[in-house]
């Protein structure tokens, strides 16, 4: 990605791209190539190990995608994922000559895909996403309600698991700013509404500065 992995802009741990996961579920699946180049925008789930650690992604297309065979010849492919980002305006700022800069929260895996058409583990792919996506509804759906319809809706889906081979995440969050200047830029994120992006920028500002108030 534009940051190396140990600059300002990495992750403190794991955490972080777990959390960038599960806040953007939506990413897109990359196979380079010429010819056979593949590309294809997806749900994606993390899994992580008993230690908490993030360990692969998850996910699933459908089974009629060209990638899905560009897959089975070569498993190694690429996720990206973009989480909360916004443009800051210098208009925020007290020093209206400095330059306007985009902060943003990104990762970029490596991983190796593995595709199955199995009833069972299309089902427990499919069960997991509901569950998650359903979770704090006033009336949560859940798989089961499909009945019988299920198998025959099955049959047009590939579930993907996609251990992952590297990890490059950024998060560039207002690191190297002075307190007042990212003060201001919350502010002015806040009044446009880009919550979520300021949100992360707190939340990364409490660890540079424990005292920091929001």
């Amino acid at each position: 990605m534009g940051h190396a992995r140990d600059s300002l802009y990495a992750a403190r741990d794991d955490r972080d791209v777990i959390r960038l996961l599960q806040g953007q579920p939506f990413g897109w699946l990359v196979s380079p190539g010429r010819d056979d180049a593949a590309f294809t925008p997806l749900p994606l789930r993390a899994e992580c190990n008993a230690e908490g650690h993030l360990v692969a992604l998850r996910g699933h297309v459908a089974r009629r995608n060209p990638h899905v065979a560009r897959l089975q010849r070569v498993p190694r492919a690429y996720a990206l994922v973009i989480g909360p980002q916004a443009y800051l305006s210098p208009g925020w700022l007290d020093d209206r000559s400095q330059a306007p800069t985009w902060n943003y929260t990104a990762a970029a895996f490596t991983v190796d895909v593995a595709c199955s058409n199995d009833l069972d583990d299309i089902r427990d792919e499919l069960d997991a996403l509901v569950t998650s996506m359903e979770a704090g509804r006033e009336a949560p759906w859940s798989l089961a309600e499909l009945g019988d319809r299920f198998a025959e809706l099955a049959k047009g889906v590939t579930a993907l698991h996609a251990p992952i081979v590297d990890t490059q995440a950024t998060f560039k969050l207002g690191q190297d700013e002075s307190p007042h200047d990212l003060t201001r830029m919350l502010a002015g994120l806040d009044g446009s509404g880009e919550h979520a992006l300021a949100d992360w920028m707190r939340d990364f500002r409490r660890t540079r500065d424990p005292r920091a108030s929001d």
